[in-house]
């Protein structure tokens, strides 16, 4: 047996044990190596290599052996690497973070954001920006800089509560959707996704418990989203989350309305789940954990043991391609879950946020520590690539949210 092999069988005996501090207990060893593995590897190296200072900004890749590259790089990877660093901060990390968040969204800043007061898409290694166009999602990750950025930096709320309250009002005159939620451009371009607005629902949760920042309006722009999945992007039937629609919010008529997501099931999940419990909607965590039944139940690679990228609505496999965010989805779901639940629930949410712990190690199994692989073939292979920072927003939530659950579970 090699060791992939025996470390599989280890976390399949674990995650199928009885004995709730057996699961716990591995669980927080887990966790610690996972934070050892962020804090003295990952941090320093993507600060060291993957910063540029105030007239470079952030890498888009790394090389695995952890050179920086020339690739465009896309506007989110920097708000999503300021979050990484401000998140880092508050965590007590040692490492010269404030430099990384205010240097980095000064360079963001001053390269990306356009008179219009939105972010374009993509810019070169040397800042020449190369795609001016809309994307909702991209101002929605702006948005949880802003909040992130002002949790470790609180000089700066005065400034950055109402630069995120005058961003969603130019999103409103600009995108606003005549039923719900907002447009993809102006003129409309179909089809409407729901992926950008579960970013903006994480970015206003942030904001409407951020010092500085209009709580009012961000709780009333979480609820509408909230409300939105409910009613539209969740399945009634299935009770799965669908990834495009028509102008309507109906699923989109061609083959993509069809798509179904586990890393979107998980990810809704998560986010659904602590919408629920701040306002009290126990019908929320219902769909949340039909959700997460799903994503477990369907996109799971029973050889891999890993969720894959697609299904279709009747939930077969539509694209078994397994990337590293979906993973770290899972393992924040299952944990979340796991700290509302008790009993033989809350032990199975563990066991199967051990079995994500699991699919998370494996793409960070590379010899440079502190790197990952991205995408993992139907094969068992990887696509042999340069690490993506835009994977490091969603492994330093997974880490810290594992942390924090675990805490609420002692």
């Amino acid at each position: 047996m090699n060791l992939q092999s025996a470390a599989i069988a280890d976390h399949e005996t674990l995650s199928r044990s009885r004995d709730p501090s057996q699961l716990l207990d591995s669980l927080n060893r887990s966790a610690s190596e996972l934070k050892v593995w962020l804090h003295d590897c990952a941090l320093p190296l993507w600060l060291a290599e993957g910063f540029h200072g105030p007239d470079g900004g952030y890498s888009e890749t790394l090389t695995l052996t952890g050179q920086a590259t020339t690739t465009h790089r896309r506007s989110r990877v920097h708000p999503r690497q300021v979050f990484c660093f401000a998140e880092a901060g508050n965590r007590g990390w040692g490492g010269e973070w404030q430099n990384a968040v205010e240097r980095g969204f000064d360079y963001y800043d001053r390269t990306y954001q356009l008179p219009n007061g939105f972010y374009a898409s993509l810019a070169d290694h040397e800042g020449r920006v190369l795609d001016e166009s809309f994307d909702l999602y991209n101002q929605a990750f702006a948005i949880l800089a802003y909040a992130h950025i002002a949790k470790a930096q609180p000089h700066r709320r005065s400034e950055l509560g109402p630069r995120a309250t005058q961003m969603l009002n130019n999103l409103k005159a600009a995108y606003a959707h005549p039923k719900a939620g907002f447009e993809e451009a102006s003129p409309r371009k179909l089809p409407l996704c729901s992926n950008p607005h579960m970013h903006l629902f994480e970015a206003a949760m942030a904001c409407e418990t951020q010092a500085g920042f209009d709580h009012e309006i961000w709780r009333a722009q979480a609820d509408d989203i909230a409300e939105l999945c409910l009613t539209h992007f969740i399945d009634p039937e299935s009770g799965g989350l669908r990834e495009f629609f028509d102008g309507e919010w109906k699923p989109h008529p061609d083959a993509r309305g069809r798509i179904m997501e586990p890393g979107h099931q998980f990810e809704w999940a998560w986010l659904l789940t602590r919408w629920a419990i701040s306002r009290n909607r126990p019908d929320a965590l219902q769909k949340a954990k039909r959700l997460f039944e799903i994503g477990e139940g369907h996109g799971l690679c029973p050889v891999r043991k890993v969720a894959v990228m697609a299904l279709l609505d009747d939930f077969s496999v539509h694209d078994p391609l397994a990337r590293l965010w979906p993973q770290t989805e899972w393992l924040k779901s299952a944990m979340l879950l796991a700290v509302i639940t008790e009993g033989q629930e809350r032990q199975a949410y563990l066991a199967s946020a051990m079995r994500a712990v699991h699919a998370l190690q494996l793409f960070l199994d590379v010899p440079l520590k502190g790197l990952w692989r991205d995408k993992l073939k139907a094969d068992g292979s990887f696509v042999d690539e340069d690490a993506p920072a835009s994977s490091f927003y969603h492994i330093v939530c997974a880490i810290y949210e594992l942390e924090d659950c675990l805490a609420r579970l002692a």
